[in-house]
Order: structure tokens, then C-alpha cells, then sequence
């Protein structure tokens, strides 16, 4: 298994290139990222590609309220999603304080957006837990989910949103994790990767979503 060191780098330059493919224009399409399979087959004697692109798997977690939540019934939105735990002494706060803005700069497109924050340290962070620490931040959960589940699963699930989650003893709050924000389509594809502890990369992850949403989605956002 690749150390988390080696995660955050492969994640970097996943960053890195999104970018520079994106920036080349002042409009443009979404990539999605990651990595993807061309299958060709034969239709009527011709020769058809298709291609399949990096999919975040099923899952299901129990949220703040105690309700199991399965991917499936949230698929009608894009969502925004990072992995933290609440007891993070180094990069959560910063990530949830910027989150916290971003879904209440969204507030027009809360039918259209998802936000899923999943924490690494399911012994901690039980329901009452992350409800306590809804309330100490004073977060809008209304589209907000925080979820809490098997340790080893969601490292593991991490990973699927281009994240990387460890337990290491040697880490001040005991567990190691990037701090990037994704964005997934309803299809279940990444959009986008971005610095969750940096303001001006989570201005771009607003632009970007409400980008998506308009090109895509046909939805009129109302922001300026």
C-alpha cells in the first residue's frame, strides 16, 4: 500500500493537471477526472468506441440524524464532499470554515447541491458527535450530510474521491488525511479537485459548480 505521502502527491498532480487543462479558456467543460477505458465494438460492420470513466461506488453511511443514507438516494445531485474528523487539530477547521461558507453561498441551489462530509474516525464521531459539532459551528445541514461508518471502508472510499485517509498514532489527532474537496456529478463522476483549506481554490470550486450546473443541468443560478 502507497504511504499517504504518496497518495497527496498522485492527488497533487491530478490537481495539477486539471488545471492546466482547464484554465486554457475562459469557458469550459468539466473533465472528468481520473482514469478511463475505451471498450470498442462492432455496430453494423463499423467500429464503435466507448468509453467508461472512474465511477465513486456505492455506499451507505449513517448521518447526523442516525439514518442510514445510501449513495442511491442522492444521486439526483451534485455533490461536494471532503473527509475530516471532528477532533482534527490541524487542517478540519479551515475545511469546514470554508465549506461552511461555500453552502452558504449556495444557499440558490440547494435543491441541486449536496454536501457530504465523512469522518475518518467513526469511534469519535458518532451521531451525537457530529450533531454536537453541527451545532458548536453553526452549520446549515439541511443539504449538508455528515457521515460516520466503518474506519477502514471509508479510507478506502477515500481514495475513490481522488482522497487519501490513514491512522497514524504519530499524527497530532492520531489519523492523516488530505484536505481536498470534490466535485461528483449525478452520474458519479469527479468534476473537480480542490484545496479545501484554501479560500481562493474554493471560490473556483463555487465557479466551477455553478458552471457545471448551468452547462449541464440546465440550472439557472442566481449568485453573482
Amino acid at each position: 500500500m502507497k504511504s499517504l505521502k504518496n497518495k497527496i502527491l498522485i492527488v497533487f498532480g491530478l490537481i495539477v493537471g486539471f488545471f492546466s487543462c482547464t484554465n486554457t479558456t475562459k469557458e469550459y467543460h468539466l473533465p472528468i477526472i481520473g482514469e478511463k477505458d475505451v471498450h470498442y465494438t462492432t455496430v453494423n460492420g463499423k467500429e464503435v468506441a466507448d468509453t467508461t470513466y472512474h465511477v465513486v461506488p456505492d455506499f451507505e453511511y449513517i448521518n447526523q440524524d442516525s439514518v442510514m443514507i445510501a449513495s442511491k438516494d442522492l444521486r439526483n445531485k451534485v455533490w461536494v464532499a471532503d473527509f475530516f474528523f471532528t477532533s482534527c487539530p490541524s487542517i478540519c477547521p479551515s475545511m469546514t470554515t470554508n465549506m461552511k461558507r461555500l453552502s452558504e453561498n449556495t444557499t440558490d441551489l440547494k435543491n441541486h447541491v449536496q454536501f457530504l462530509s465523512f469522518s475518518i474516525d467513526p469511534y469519535k464521531d458518532q451521531p451525537t458527535r457530529l450533531r454536537a459539532y453541527i451545532k458548536e459551528r453553526n452549520l446549515d445541514d439541511s443539504n449538508w450530510s455528515f457521515f460516520v461508518g466503518d474506519e477502514e471502508a471509508t479510507h478506502n472510499l477515500a481514495r475513490e474521491f481522488f482522497n487519501a485517509a490513514e491512522k497514524n498514532d504519530s499524527i497530532p489527532g492520531g489519523f492523516g488525511h488530505t484536505p481536498y474537496f470534490s466535485i461528483v456529478d449525478t452520474k458519479g463522476h469527479i468534476r473537480g479537485i480542490y484545496d479545501g483549506t484554501n479560500a481562493k481554490a474554493v471560490d473556483s470550486l463555487e465557479r466551477d459548480l455553478r458552471m457545471l450546473l448551468t452547462t449541464e443541468y440546465n440550472v439557472t443560478t442566481k449568485r453573482k
